[in-house]
């Protein structure tokens, strides 16, 4: 009866043994599969299910605009021919909501949607308010002079009579709020009503007049529900496979996504591509450095020395010029010829001319450079920090005398980052859904494997030892005399002494 048993303790443990090791082999090769098929599932742009088409309809990322402006310490020196002396001022923080609306899915599997805008004022993370007021370069006076350079002389007279009478000048002493978000210009409605087709701008004049309550355009991306690999890539916008601003067809090229997520399974050598309508071009980050942010791991994308390098340095940029030295843009093109350049954030990566030609700028990679941190298994980026510094070209103007003898200059007036990372209860959900659940597959993976094997081996143990251990103690002895009675021998045993009788009991 005990041997019975013990063949069915050992048919029981070998029948589990098998089961757990062979669920645990399957999930090895069926665990990697079952995570990419719902990576890809829920990537796609499906309005009747996925995880991410709820976050992208309705972004519950916060999201900050940074804005830091360069206060004119020496006006009367730069009229003057002298170089510009520059403080930093900010930042003037401002929380940016984004939103989606007329949203439309087309039988291409794309959709169409309208990235609606809208900031406001945060005093408590700001250094300073809207209210406070700087002297700056009056860009409006600057522009529209800069457009006159190869104006007649009559017409130069004309506008510098004009500028007198409204008592424009170089340079303006405006709160934060008045350049930012534009404020009223009579010699501005002047000039609409004496030379209509002169100057495009309507209402309030302001850097940012048109970047708040605003969308930045009709764009149409593909879903991915037929080829998960071209989710969020652009297929057009405003109607448009490609912009008209450039001189060669890849600077007029479209790539890439919206800025807001990319496609899954991405590698160090993933070009990350994106269509930025504020700077009206197509801008490509390279692969950094592998990290991590609360746990997830990510990938560093950042913007390349060459983004604002000028054709002699990077020769696929020609299309962007004409250019100055290398490091800015000239954005003309697509800004109704004023001449506004980009770059990044005090000419960082860029030809050491612009940068010694002003004092009070300080350009270091920590502060100044361009990156997002993705998760590449998703493609959804975990923080950005986008960076970008408005630049006006200006210079004296002969004919008119606002300019005085201000000598060529590209003109640092603001810049600004925008910021995004995930947060709580989303980063949770987001945290659950692609790390924990895959770990704790894999995990349960190895157990089932290990406790496979641990039931099959003391299955063998028991039937191998099966009938061949023995217990021997000796009788003639009490056990009160004999502290030794009940120790156990192996199967080598010392020979017993005269008298003893040997009692056998098996295991």
């Amino acid at each position: 009866m005990a041997m019975s048993k013990k063949r069915r303790t050992v048919l029981i443990l070998v029948v589990l043994g098998l089961l757990l090791a062979g669920l645990g082999t399957v999930l090895v090769f069926l665990v990697p599969d079952l995570v990419i098929g719902q990576i890809e599932k829920n990537v796609r742009l499906d309005p009747h299910g996925g995880f991410t088409f709820e976050v992208w309809r309705d972004l519950p990322v916060p999201f900050y605009m940074s804005v830091y402006l360069f206060e004119v310490l020496n006006e009367k020196a730069i009229l003057a021919g002298g170089k510009p002396k520059l403080a930093q001022r900010g930042p003037y923080v401002y929380r940016e909501y984004k939103q989606k609306t007329n949203i439309s899915f087309h039988h291409n599997n794309t959709v169409s949607f309208l990235g609606h805008r809208t900031l406001y004022f945060v005093p408590e993370l700001s250094n300073g308010t809207q209210q406070d007021y700087l002297v700056v370069p009056n860009f409006l006076v600057l522009t529209i002079t800069m457009m006159m350079e190869h104006s007649n002389t009559a017409l130069k007279w004309l506008v510098s009579g004009a500028l007198a009478t409204f008592s424009e000048r170089a340079f303006m002493n405006r709160t934060v709020e008045e350049m930012m978000w534009g404020y009223n210009s009579p010699f501005l409605d002047f000039l609409q009503m004496t030379v209509p087709n002169l100057i495009p701008f309507k209402g309030k004049f302001g850097l940012f007049s048109e970047f708040n309550n605003t969308n930045s355009g009709m764009f149409t991306v593909f879903t991915g529900v037929d080829d998960f690999k071209k989710v969020q890539m652009i297929d057009t916008w405003n109607g448009q496979k490609k912009v008209k601003f450039w001189n060669s067809t890849q600077c007029n090229m479209i790539n890439g996504t919206a800025g807001e997520m990319w496609p899954p399974f991405m590698t160090p050598s993933t070009n990350v591509e994106f269509y930025s309508p504020e700077a009206c071009r197509s801008m490509s980050l390279v692969y950094e450095t592998s990290g991590m942010y609360e746990g997830i791991p990510t990938y560093r994308f950042r913007a390349p020395s060459t983004m604002f390098a000028n054709g002699t340095v990077y020769p696929p940029n020609e299309g962007f010029c004409p250019c100055l030295a290398s490091g800015v843009q000239n954005v003309s093109s697509c800004r109704f010829n004023a001449p506004f350049f980009i770059s990044f954030p005090h000419f960082y990566n860029a030809d050491p001319v612009f940068l010694h030609a002003i004092d009070g700028l300080s350009p270091n990679a920590d502060q100044h450079a361009l990156f997002l941190d993705i998760h590449p298994l998703t493609g959804i980026p975990m923080n950005c920090s986008i960076k970008l510094q408005l630049n006006l070209y200006i210079k004296g103007i002969s004919g008119i005398a606002q300019t005085g003898r201000i000598s060529p200059v590209v003109f640092p007036l603001l810049w600004f980052v925008e910021t995004g990372y995930i947060t709580d209860p989303l980063l949770t959900t987001y945290y659950n859904l692609v790390i924990l659940v895959p770990a704790l597959l894999e995990y349960l993976q190895y157990i089932f494997i290990g406790l496979g094997g641990l039931f099959i081996v003391i299955a063998v143990i028991i039937e191998v030892n099966k009938g061949r251990g023995f217990l021997f103690w000796s009788s003639n002895k009490k056990p009160k005399d004999n502290k030794e009675a009940m120790l156990a021998h192996s199967e080598n045993l010392i020979p017993a002494s005269n008298g003893t009788v040997l009692q056998e009991a098996s295991l």
